[in-house]
């Protein structure tokens, strides 16, 4: 007689069996605890150890599956499987009729507090025939939650959907889902108890205010819970969220690069938000990364304690990350040639004493790459702000250069 596991055991003596705290990941412990990533220089080395970033597939191969044409640009989704979880939804905008390889930018999302949808907030997305395919999801794992929550697009980026606005202004723009967000996101339809509750809590909420939530707006009040389960995971597979992020970031790097109508040697990425703390790490793991554009998501660490440490995520609050100096000090050790970062004053996520502090840091640390841009803004990426980022990547990314060499993976 075969002796009993623990499950049969339990399922015997009628103990109700605890859902996945990981559903749609469960491939992830294996490949990230057997596949880490090796920068190619031992500053960006030791960020990548800190950070546990996940190694890259080589040779990523993509797949379009829809395209159409709008307001002058082309914009294509596409879909590509990294070595574990969903399949990754992105779209590729760039202006229509273009002739010679174009400077690439890699635009990366928010965080936002909404996890139902990623790159999407980024883009104009075509109307008319290509509409529904532009937004199901498509072959992606995980079909999209409806459009992009009303006013999201509004708030964040006055109205004007930057990717799609600077593929317009003469750039081939990449955005993509990231870990944890859009096709790219968990499977909650039986979350962990400790999201389950978090949820049953906001249900009662909705029920005596007479709310009947999305599918969407559901779905983000358990990811909201959620996020520290993921966090304890990645700890416990030595690893990190920012980290997890990171391995889709140069993923998706990588395919930009791979893009025939892209110069790789002429590419940078852009952020606002958890993208701009995305956009530091990636140029700071990457020296494909020529220019970037932080925004609004810069300060020290010390700034943030006591009154702004629950203001961020875990893209923000890596474990053993300030073992490795602050905040600013990823940028300046990064190999990006140039880089602007921008300010909100009004920026209710950050004190103004860490903005200030941050921004004489990068002044000392890196001089002649550093341009620190102040403006009189709450927490967002305006119009005024995206033409100060277009016009700065276009002066650092029009001329040629050899293209770097590919980053290295360790499998």
């Amino acid at each position: 007689m075969f002796p009993k596991t623990a499950q049969a055991i339990a399922d015997l003596a009628g103990i109700q069996r605890r859902p996945s705290a990981i559903a749609g990941y469960e491939d992830w412990p294996d490949y990230s605890t057997q596949h880490r990533h090796l920068a190619g220089s031992p500053e960006a080395d030791r960020l990548a150890e800190t950070l546990g970033v996940p190694a890259v597939v080589p040779n990523l191969r993509y797949r379009v599956e829809a395209e159409a044409e709008d307001n002058n640009v082309v914009t294509s989704r596409l879909s590509w499987q990294t070595g574990f979880g969903p399949r990754t939804s992105a779209w590729l905008v760039r202006p229509a009729n273009a002739s010679g390889p174009l400077p690439g930018i890699l635009a990366l999302h928010c965080h936002g507090g909404i996890k139902s949808h990623g790159a999407e907030r980024l883009l104009g997305l075509p109307l008319g025939a290509a509409e529904h395919s532009m937004h199901d999801g498509g072959t992606a794992s995980r079909p999209a939650l409806g459009p992009v929550p009303p006013g999201l697009r509004e708030k964040l980026y006055g109205s004007r959907p930057p990717a799609t606005w600077l593929a317009q202004q003469g750039f081939a723009v990449l955005a993509h889902d990231a870990f944890m967000w859009g096709s790219r996101r968990f499977n909650l339809d039986s979350p962990p108890h400790r999201t389950a509750h978090a949820l049953a809590g906001q249900e009662a909420l909705w029920r005596e205010a007479g709310v009947v939530p999305s599918a969407a707006e559901r779905y983000d009040a358990a990811a909201a819970a959620h996020e520290e389960t993921v966090a304890k995971a990645a700890t416990l597979l030595g690893s990190t969220v920012a980290g997890t992020v990171a391995h889709d970031d140069l993923a998706a790097l990588g395919v930009l690069a791979s893009v025939p109508e892209v110069d790789a040697g002429r590419m940078g990425c852009i952020g606002f938000s958890g993208g701009g703390g995305r956009a530091m790490l990636l140029a700071a793991l990457s020296p494909q990364v020529r220019s970037l554009v932080v925004t609004c998501m810069m300060t020290t660490f010390q700034s943030l304690l006591p009154a702004y440490t629950d203001a961020h995520s875990w893209l923000l609050h890596s474990p053993g990350l300030s073992k490795l100096g602050e905040w600013p000090g990823i940028l300046a050790r990064s190999s990006a040639e140039a880089f602007l970062v921008q300010y909100g004053l009004r920026d209710e996520l950050f004190p103004e004493a860490g903005m200030r502090d941050a921004d004489a840091y990068l002044e000392a640390s890196a001089p002649s790459r550093y341009t620190g841009s102040f403006h009189d803004e709450k927490h967002c990426f305006s119009p005024a702000m995206q033409a100060e980022a277009a016009t700065f990547l276009a002066s650092h990314l029009t001329t040629e250069q050899t293209t770097p060499a590919s980053t290295r993976t360790a499998s």
